[in-house]
């Protein structure tokens, strides 16, 4: 899974970066400190794995990632080649979800790019860009698909819902804010335009609000109302803290956010709003060898799970021996869930639901 850092000169993108991914990149108080994308690999968090490992006595234990890219700040004009411009631009093609970090913290030592905070101003200036350079990108299409229809009448739908994307383009709205089929959202997906990517508006506030307590100050207030326009997603953080966070072991890090009133980290928030904004879960396996967490879309079938641990396994696949986390730490061990009846034989039309634990019986 690849998420994408955006957000414009000096809102944090980098120090964020710097924090969940303990990466090194450089972070300075001017715009286009980044210019090309860091990227940083994030294991996710899960304690099934460790509990897993301790059942099956296992040698090694093997979390899934996520890939994080910092990618350069953003100014208006982008789309016009202004700043990075189109080179910021393609490299937001490639994710698959926007982290968008927005500064909602007042410090006179680090300047803003326009002058003053206002996170729906700095929310719309990205967004306009992204909305411009969709806008080229579908007249192309549309010009192209209304040639074709000429000799092609199946064209017809979608020169009507490219027309529709147009018309929310030209509005100023995210492609993400349309009403669409399931059909039609599959057709725009395939169009790769980075407004109708998932977003997580990413709120970084400062070190006193934390201290404070205050996790929706007036600015993450402003970006909550514009995330509820568009369906998007809200993660409060603080990237100088999480910066600290990340110097520390498992057990000091544990006290350090208890003393901060906190129960989790902005990482742990943000790898769990991810999952749930890209529709994610995991499913597990497990054995003397290895215990290994794998990820997949909500409603996979146990054929295509099978497939994320080898081509073989989906083309081959007979069934899938499954068991439910909850109910094998329960019991200890497989024989004795086994005994109980919860170890199940599933078919190739088995949904996959998250924290089973699987083994995949296969023959090519």
């Amino acid at each position: 899974m690849k998420l994408g850092i955006v957000g414009l000169p000096n809102v944090g993108k980098s120090t964020l970066f710097n924090a969940i991914t303990k990466a090194g990149a450089e972070s300075a108080n001017y715009p286009f400190c980044t210019i090309e994308p860091n990227m940083g690999v994030v294991t996710v968090p899960d304690h099934r794995l460790s509990v897993l490992r301790d059942l099956y006595d296992s040698k090694k234990v093997i979390p899934t990632a996520i890939e994080f890219y910092d990618i350069a700040g953003l100014v208006k004009g982008a789309s016009n080649g202004e700043g990075l411009g189109n080179k910021f631009l393609s490299h937001i093609r490639e994710v698959a979800a926007i982290v968008h970090v927005v500064r909602c913290f007042e410090d006179e030592n680090v300047i803003h790019v326009d002058g003053k905070i206002g996170p729906a101003s700095d929310i719309e200036t990205i967004n306009l860009e992204l909305i411009f350079s969709d806008a080229e990108m579908i007249d192309r299409r549309l010009q192209k698909t209304v040639k074709a229809l000429k000799g092609d009448k199946t064209l017809k739908g979608e020169v009507e819902i490219l027309e529709r994307v147009k018309e929310t383009l030209d509005n100023g709205l995210s492609a993400r804010t349309m009403d669409l089929t399931p059909e039609e959202t599959e057709f725009v997906k395939s169009l790769n335009l980075l407004s109708f990517k998932p977003i997580i508006y990413c709120a970084n506030i400062s070190e006193d609000d934390i201290a404070e307590g205050n996790f929706d100050n007036d600015f993450v207030k402003e970006v909550r109302e514009h995330a509820a326009t568009e369906d998007a997603e809200v993660v409060v953080v603080c990237a100088r803290i999480e910066q600290e966070i990340s110097e520390l072991d498992e057990d000091d890090k544990k006290e350090f956010l208890a003393e901060l009133g906190l129960d989790e980290s902005g990482l742990d928030k943000l790898i769990k709003s991810s999952y749930h904004l890209l529709d994610l879960i995991s499913f597990l396996t497990a054995g003397p060898q290895e215990v290994r967490a794998w990820t997949i879309k909500r409603g996979t079938k146990a054929p295509g799970a099978a497939g994320k641990i080898h081509t073989d396994f989906e083309r081959g696949f007979i069934r899938a021996e499954t068991i439910a986390f909850n109910d094998l730490q329960e019991h200890g061990t497989m024989a004795a869930a086994k005994e109980k009846g919860l170890v199940r034989l599933e078919g190739k039309e088995y949904i996959v639901n998250d924290g089973d634990v699987i083994l995949f019986r296969f023959n090519v």
